[in-house]
């Protein structure tokens, strides 16, 4: 039988602009903080806050535009999503205080969230279930590269140039995105998804939220929240560490582990099952917290943001390959949202909760105590697999 086609043009440019919006996230989140603290003599909560209320602001975008995906189309959605991103990056320069940067962080979360979630759901839509895994293994390298270079450069940027810059690469992004929308096809026709069964059902939950999402996005949110602790104190502790200028490779050597590793592991999922990726990933993640928590020389650093990106870069794809098994294709964008809600969250308010921490345990305190959350999220997985409990993983992942 012949393989089913991947690499179409809608795929391609999706992904790029997916590319282009995560780039522009992760070049402020990594510096926005320090910004925050040098700029307005923000507490380390309140810098935790100003980055992490941007992830907010997408997990309040999501709550609604999962179904909303459903029917008016994904294209629409992503316009609008687009239209308010760049808007939101243009509001910047006039952030005069900390009320200001926190409201306009809070709005340009509300359009990267309604505009990824479009992106999620196109691409879920366009890939040939067969290779769903494979697909969405392929498509969040794109993110994967926006982790990477977006700290990287949003931190040699902040350290060499006018911190503005940042805003001024971050809106000539935003616009491109806006560009290329105009090259995307609608993936799934909004006709096909407004199914008299679909119409009549009752306003609830499940307008919100997919269930049969909820055990791997539940599982997620709590590896998510680990993973915040090292997306907005990293430059923190390398500062204190004395490791800065070795900080801004750490996302480099992560995102190059993940582009090599990411193609076997999206292919594994599909043929094997999750829990040969989910459990290795999450040993891995673990093992990486430690050596973070432990570094005292610029290897130890670089080869914790290696064993993170075999660890945590490869637990995010397959977790959200699971969140779409066996989902029907009215019921995708629900599904892509109900994950995010629950990534997002953890990515979130993970950092002021972790902020609050810090002055008692230290940034190493911290770590050692986040590879524990991590452990626990790892006896929960192979709790739900074992159950096999007709309404989590096992039904979601058709090859467990």
């Amino acid at each position: 039988m012949e393989e089913q086609k991947l690499w179409t043009k809608d795929f391609i440019t999706i992904s790029i602009i997916n590319f282009i919006l995560m780039l522009a996230m992760y070049l402020l989140l990594v510096t926005i903080a320090p910004f925050a603290v040098e700029q307005y003599g923000a507490s380390p909560s309140m810098a935790g806050l100003v980055s992490g209320i941007f992830i907010i602001g997408t997990l309040f975008a999501r709550i609604f535009s999962g179904g909303l995906i459903g029917k008016v189309g994904g294209k629409k959605m992503l316009f609008i999503g687009l239209l308010v991103s760049t808007i939101a990056t243009a509001f910047y320069f006039g952030s005069a205080n900390m009320p200001l940067l926190l409201a306009n962080r809070l709005f340009h979360g509300i359009g990267l969230g309604i505009a990824s979630t479009a992106t999620g759901t196109m691409i879920a839509q366009a890939i040939p279930t067969s290779r769903r895994g494979e697909g969405i293994g392929y498509f969040s390298m794109s993110t994967v590269m926006a982790t990477a270079i977006g700290p990287f450069f949003g931190i040699f940027i902040s350290q060499h140039y006018p911190f503005h810059m940042l805003f001024v690469l971050c809106l000539a992004l935003s616009i491109v995105t806006l560009i290329m929308f105009f090259f995307v096809n609608e993936t799934v026709k909004p006709s096909s998804l407004n199914k008299p069964e679909v119409a009549r059902q009752r306003f609830g939950l499940s307008n919100f939220i997919e269930r049969k999402a909820l055990p791997i996005s539940i599982i997620t949110l709590f590896v998510a929240l680990a993973y915040s602790g090292v997306l907005s104190f990293i430059s923190f502790y390398a500062k204190e560490i004395n490791l800065v200028q070795v900080a801004s490779f750490f996302f480099l050597v992560y995102a190059i582990v993940v582009l090599l590793s990411r193609p076997f592991s999206g292919k594994l999922l599909d043929v094997k099952g999750a829990k040969y990726v989910v459990i290795p990933s999450l040993l891995l993640f673990a093992l990486g917290m430690i050596i973070l928590s432990q570094t005292h020389s610029g290897i130890m650093l670089l080869a914790a943001g290696a064993v993170f990106g075999l660890g945590y870069g490869n637990f995010q794809s397959c977790a959200q390959a699971i969140a779409l098994k066996g989902i029907s294709v009215e019921r995708l964008g629900i599904a892509t949202s109900t994950f995010y809600i629950f990534l997002d969250s953890g990515l979130g308010f993970g950092p002021y909760f972790l902020g609050v921490v810090v002055p008692s345990l230290g940034y190493r305190g911290m770590y050692e105590a986040l590879t524990i959350v991590i452990l626990l999220s790892l006896v929960a997985f192979v709790y739900l697999f074992r159950t096999r409990s007709k309404d989590t993983i096992s039904d979601i992942n058709e090859k467990m």
